[in-house]
């Protein structure tokens, strides 16, 4: 009881660090988005443009919320002062060489998009359709958004203005990293938004085209049509933070990450350079078999595991939904500190790899030992990829002393790391060291 008591006065001297997220954001488009796949099941509509419709559910109201009740447009971070706009003339040459930086950026990005066969194929379809309907009408947008933005900015010379007075030749000291910031921003936003439009159509259909008869009287069916669900929840509540990537919103790309070792480790996650898909070097599928093979004749523990699963994919898809719409890799758009991001740094991570194993139990085997063993091993490589993954990212964001606060807070309140410092046998009390020692705590 003491220890209890001594416990709770601790976490109330040692307040959480404020997250760049409330939780109401999240809520409110969880909300939206329930309501719309509720109106989706409900009429059958299970095609590309009700999943489409489900971002726009998701996306509107963390919007609304954000700019009426939490004021996100207000906050220093923005870098725009409403308050005090400059006249156009003054900033008029500012924000045409900003958009030939812009324009060029996007036309890279439309040449790799067509150069590259990969992006014309499968799920891919669908996002290189959704990119040319939209292009004329981001274009066009481009022009009032940049012009009038660059009024209000404080330091409206960007990334985006820094390549195009490069491109254009301007007397100007050319300013490398901020071309370099820009542009692994936008390498960032066109890899992850094609793959995230690509699987939004596909796991929105499955769900609402799920047998629903059998869930109250089969445990698998049931798992298996929540477990979709969440994911149904990840992929919108993703999708819709690669799109409104606005500075106005305060969810712009303070940076994106500039350590070669960190895109290594999260490219070779995701297609095309995906290493766990199926016949990649790192797949732990042949020999194995999921759950519901190995406990098919036991009721009670493929209830009890299939309710395991449920958690640990809500625990995956709450650590998306806690970003609002600022989730995207590779990328520093505000620390979040609530939510599950307050019992742990990498909960989404954690979720996943447990997920796995529990769902797949490589040390069981359809084939030989070998095919067990080797199982085992590859899915051990997995899940150090994704601690691989962790690391580098708090490399990145430990430039940022906002993160150096939270992680030395976690280290002192959160169950997850606490479980880890007792396991490892560290001092409970003792000031912990930034995640990162030697960088430069004072950003880029």
């Amino acid at each position: 009881m003491f220890h209890d008591f001594a416990l709770s006065r601790r976490t109330a001297a040692d307040p959480r660090p404020r997250s760049a997220v409330s939780m109401g954001t999240g809520l409110a488009g969880l909300a939206g988005l329930a309501l719309w796949v509720a109106i989706a099941c409900h009429y059958r509509m299970d095609g590309p443009f009700a999943a489409l419709t489900n971002l726009i559910f998701c996306g509107v109201p963390m919007v609304l919320w954000s700019v009426f009740v939490d004021k996100v447009h207000r906050n220093p971070s923005t870098g725009l002062d409403w308050s005090n706009p400059k006249p156009l003339r003054e900033s008029f040459d500012i924000s045409l060489t900003k958009l030939v930086g812009l324009w060029v950026t996007w036309v890279a990005i439309a040449g790799i998009y067509a150069t590259g066969r990969f992006y014309w194929e499968d799920g891919y379809t669908f996002a290189m359709w959704c990119f040319r309907i939209g292009a004329p009408f981001l274009f066009a947008l481009s022009i009032p958004y940049v012009l009038i933005l660059d009024r209000y900015a404080k330091e409206p010379k960007d990334g985006a203005w820094a390549l195009g007075a490069w491109l254009m030749g301007l007397d100007a000291p050319v300013a490398k990293q901020a071309i370099f910031n820009h542009l692994r921003s936008w390498g960032v936003k066109a890899f992850f938004l094609a793959f995230m439009l690509a699987i939004v159509p596909g796991g929105f259909a499955n769900f609402v085209r799920g047998d629903t008869s059998q869930l109250w009287h089969d445990p698998v069916a049931l798992s298996q049509w929540l477990i979709t669900f969440m994911f149904v929840v990840d992929v919108a509540f993703a999708t819709v933070g690669y799109i409104l990537t606005v500075r106005p919103l305060d969810s712009h790309i303070r940076s994106a990450n500039p350590f070669a070792v960190s895109w290594m480790a999260a490219l070779i996650c995701y297609p095309p350079f995906i290493l766990m898909g199926d016949g990649g070097p790192l797949d732990y599928h042949p020999g194995t078999a999921e759950w519901t093979y190995w406990f098919q004749n036991h009721p009670v523990i493929l209830a009890m595991i299939g309710a395991v699963l449920v958690i640990l994919t809500a625990i995956y898809a709450s650590a998306t939904v806690a970003f609002g719409f600022r989730f995207s890799n590779l990328t520093h758009r505000g620390i979040l500190t609530h939510g599950p991001y307050a019992l742990s740094r990498h909960p989404a991570y954690l979720a996943k790899n447990l997920f796995w194993w529990l769902s797949t139990v490589p040390i069981l085997t359809t084939g030989s030992w070998s095919d067990a063993a080797r199982a085992t091993v590859l899915m051990g490589v997995v899940s150090s990829v994704y601690y691989w993954r962790a690391k580098t990212e708090e490399r990145h964001l430990a430039l940022d002393p906002d993160y150096v606060e939270y992680s030395r807070w976690m280290e002192r309140n959160a169950p997850v790391p606490r479980l880890i410092a007792w396991v490892k046998g560290k001092p409970r009390d003792v000031q912990p060291t930034p995640p990162i020692e030697g960088l430069n705590a004072a950003g880029q």
